[in-house]
């Protein structure tokens, strides 16, 4: 039982084939099923990762911390949701996408619960402060994290063909944008009015649904439920009776061959990274520190920081749907025009950000939207252009 366990984590088994008539309709159907299974799956996982911006500052208020002390634990969280991401990614590749998404969620939403207990636990256990149990389930919570990216860059890549993926991953990207602005709103509430435990207890049991959400709507691969390949079916094969791929283009290779080929000597990668690296300092410093940045500096209230930095996450949305239309339609297929624009905006925007003075809301408001839209474009692109650089043998 335990070896047909494993093997159907690793390999969904295929139903059996569908007819030729029925492949554009049942490929439309599992398309639609499959994105909103990743859409308000990936939404969710910001429920039980950026609810800690709103309770940044009450908490070293309450506790005491510095904001290095804070920093540390969202820094120590950060690194290990690095390492998680690739590992993950490695997974990913090798498994059922969907049970290692929702599994993942679940778990996540656990160590919230854990996070808010923290002061009772160090209690119990004797501990002056909670501030070590912050670091260590705050770090436990993002490693599950890392889950959330790899297993849909994955099935975007087996269910949207190369002209299809710049729109497919714009659409699916925008589940961060909705959820980290939902998520900044229901949080601020929460804290306002019933303390900032409440901000990790209701997102997680939110959380915890969801990650059966997930199970229930993913599916691996086309194939797994009888459809060709991609590549079968936009290639205008639909009537090739044999929906599989050949054994060789099958095949998953040895991780580090793989690795080594696709990755590590490929140029284009590391290109991407760098690029990545720097667009995440500016999406991570608003995400983390931008409500408690408008309180201190800018002289925003609680909710109204929440309600300004959620501008930046909806016009995220709007900012990945034009990058990923630009670079499909516009450029053809090319990232990198579009990245190097849209980042070179966002360095004027940054600058917006810093010289305005405490006083203008609206302003500053505005930036931040600014932000958001220039941000999420690159972001969502960067993902896009290091999948079609890797092949689906190391998405």
């Amino acid at each position: 039982m335990i070896s047909k366990l494993r093997k159907t984590l690793r390999h969904p088994q295929p139903s059996a084939p569908v007819k030729d008539e029925e492949v554009a309709r049942e490929f439309r159907r599992w398309r639609m099923r499959v994105m909103s299974g990743m859409l308000v799956g990936y939404a969710l996982f910001y429920f039980c990762r950026k609810n800690f911006s709103m309770v940044n500052k009450p908490l070293s208020e309450e506790y005491g911390f510095s904001a290095t002390q804070m920093g540390a634990i969202l820094s120590t969280a950060t690194i290990v949701y690095a390492f998680s991401k690739f590992f993950s990614g490695v997974l990913a590749d090798r498994m059922n996408a969907r049970y290692l998404m929702g599994i993942g969620l679940i778990l996540s939403a656990i160590m919230n619960v854990a996070f808010a207990m923290s002061p009772a636990l160090a209690s119990m256990l004797g501990m002056s402060s909670p501030l070590v149990l912050f670091v260590i389930f705050w770090a436990i919570s993002n490693l599950f994290q890392g889950t959330g990216v790899p297993p849909c860059s994955k099935t975007l890549t087996y269910w949207y063909s190369p002209k299809e993926s710049g729109t497919a991953w714009g659409i699916w990207n925008s589940s961060h944008q909705i959820g980290g602005a939902i998520i900044l709103i229901l949080a601020a509430y929460l804290v306002t009015n019933f303390g900032w435990q409440s901000a990790f207890y209701v997102p997680a049991a939110i959380s915890s649904l969801g990650g059966l959400f997930i199970i229930r709507q993913m599916r691996d691969t086309p194939q797994s439920v009888g459809l060709p390949p991609i590549e079968v079916y936009k290639g205008g094969m639909q009537g090739n009776p044999d929906h599989n791929l050949s054994k060789k283009d099958a095949e998953q290779p040895p991780f580090w061959d793989n690795f080594n080929e696709h990755i590590l000597r490929n140029p284009m990668i590391w290109l991407v990274c760098i690029g990545n690296f720097f667009i995440y300092i500016v999406r991570i410093s608003v995400l983390d520190w931008g409500p408690r940045f408008l309180q201190e500096s800018k002289g925003f209230s609680e909710e109204v920081s929440a309600w300004a930095t959620s501008g930046f996450e909806i016009a995220g949305v709007i900012g990945a749907f034009a990058a990923g239309w630009f670079s499909d339609i516009i450029f053809k297929g090319r990232r990198g025009p579009v990245m190097v624009i849209f980042m070179l905006i966002l360095a004027v925007c940054i600058y917006g950000l810093l010289v305005v003075g405490e006083g203008r809301q609206w302003t500053i408001a505005w930036i931040l939207i600014a932000l958001g839209f220039f941000v999420y474009g690159p972001q969502m692109l960067v993902a896009v252009a290091a999948a079609d650089f890797a092949t689906k043998k190391a998405a």
